[in-house]
C-alpha cells in the first residue's frame, strides 16, 4: 500500500474528483479526513470509505473560513494524532461572467474558496508537517490555471493564482521537507460541468471531440494522480503543475 498509515485530509471530498481522491488514499492505506461543506455528501463519501473497510472520519467545513478550516485540522491530529497531507479540492466555478458582468460579490466569493481556502488550509495544515519532518500538499487547480477563455474572469484569475501559491510554498518550505504540487484537469465528468456535457454541440463538447483523448476524463483518472504525487513514487517532485486533460489544452 503506497500511503499505509499515512493521514490525509481532502476538502471537497462530498462527491466528484474530492470523492475519488478520498477512495483512492483509503484503498492505499491512508487514513482520511473527508471534509465538505454540505453534511449530506461529505457523510455519503465517508460510509462508501466505511463500506470499502477504510478508516475515515467527516469533518464539515466551510473552505473559505478560516475558524471552520482550524476546526479541521485539529479536529483531524485529534482523530489521528498528525497530518501527513492536505489535497485542497474544495472549489466553485462561479459564473463565466466577464470583467464587464461580473459582480464584486461574485469576485469575492469565487476567490475566498478557490485561492484564499487553500491558503488558509496550507497555513493551518504547515506547522504539523514541518513537525512530522515531511508533508505534502496537492493543490486541485484546472486547465483555466495555463490560459484565459476557460473559465469566468473570477475562477481564471484564482486558478492562475493557486499555481501561483504552489510554488511560492514548494519554494520557501521544500527544505523543511514539504512537497507541494497541482494537479489540473481539464474537462472531468462531474456534476459541474455535466450540464455543458449534456449539450453535443456545445463549444466544449466539439472541442473535446477534437483533443488527442476524444473524451472528457473522469474522477478515477485524476484520483491515480493525486496518490502518485501523494506517494514517495513522485519524492522528487516539487512545485510541479501536472495537466490531466486528455491533450484538451495543447491546441
Amino acid at each position: 500500500m503506497k500511503l499505509k498509515d499515512k493521514v490525509a485530509i481532502v476538502t471537497g471530498a462530498g462527491s466528484g474528483i474530492g470523492r475519488e481522491i478520498a477512495r483512492e488514499f483509503a484503498r492505499e492505506g491512508s487514513k482520511v479526513v473527508v471534509s465538505d461543506f454540505l453534511r449530506e455528501t461529505g457523510e455519503e463519501t465517508a460510509a462508501i470509505i466505511k463500506k470499502e473497510n477504510g478508516a475515515v472520519v467527516f469533518i464539515q467545513s466551510d473552505a473559505s473560513k478560516e475558524t471552520d478550516v482550524e476546526n479541521l485540522v485539529n479536529k483531524s491530529v485529534s482523530e489521528f494524532g498528525r497530518i501527513d497531507i492536505l489535497v485542497n479540492n474544495a472549489g466553485i466555478s462561479g459564473s463565466l461572467s466577464s470583467l464587464s458582468d461580473i459582480t464584486v460579490e461574485e469576485w469575492d466569493r469565487v476567490m475566498e474558496v478557490n485561492l484564499k481556502g487553500p491558503f488558509i488550509a496550507s497555513k493551518k495544515a504547515l506547522p504539523h508537517m514541518i513537525k512530522n519532518g515531511k508533508g505534502n500538499i496537492i493543490n486541485v487547480a484546472s486547465m483555466a490555471s495555463f490560459a484565459a477563455g476557460r473559465g469566468g474572469v473570477a475562477y481564471t484569475a484564482a486558478k492562475h493564482g493557486l499555481l501561483g501559491l504552489t510554488r511560492q510554498i514548494s519554494f520557501m518550505h521544500g527544505a523543511q521537507g514539504i512537497r507541494v504540487n497541482a494537479i489540473c484537469p481539464g474537462p472531468i465528468e462531474t456534476s459541474m460541468i455535466k450540464p455543458v456535457l449534456d449539450m453535443p454541440q456545445h463549444p466544449l463538447n466539439i472541442k473535446i471531440k477534437m483533443s488527442p483523448a476524444g473524451r472528457p476524463g473522469k474522477s478515477e483518472e485524476v484520483a491515480k494522480l493525486a496518490l502518485f504525487l501523494a506517494s514517495d513514487d513522485s519524492s522528487f517532485i516539487h512545485g510541479a503543475a501536472y495537466q490531466i486533460d486528455g491533450g484538451y489544452t495543447i491546441f
